[in-house]
């Protein structure tokens, strides 16, 4: 990865907190750590997806997690969905980015169109 660490602004932080630790674990991404008011979520340890709250988001973005495998991505996409978020592309073949490009979309509870891929053959 060429970004080491990401923070995006959520409008109510515990809500989003509660949705992130909910969903992420669906592809072994967990809170690793709080911090003046900032959740860090990562693997072995490691933070690198962060969220904070602000009332005044300017607007959405997109990310995308890596998942080992299409069932973790097929994971990613059903606990979204129970937990509330909206689709934004249910878990297919991209290919118009390559032929292995497994990835399904969700907008959060902020408009953020969130993605898990992988890019790994079946």
């Amino acid at each position: 990865m060429i970004i080491d660490h990401i923070g995006i602004t959520v409008k109510d932080y515990t809500k989003s907190k509660k949705f992130y630790v909910d969903l992420l674990v669906s592809i072994d991404i967990v809170l690793v750590m709080e911090y003046q008011g900032w959740a860090g979520f990562g693997r072995n340890n490691k933070p690198e997806f962060w969220i904070t709250e602000n009332n005044k988001l300017d607007s959405a973005l997109h990310i995308a997690f890596g998942a080992e495998n299409r069932e973790k991505v097929r994971n990613f996409y059903d606990t979204a969905i129970k937990l509330g978020a909206k689709d934004n592309g249910a878990p297919a073949i991209r290919d118009k980015y390559h032929q292995n490009y497994y990835g399904a979309f969700i907008i959060d509870h902020d408009g953020n169109n969130i993605e898990a891929v992988c890019h790994n053959p079946e």
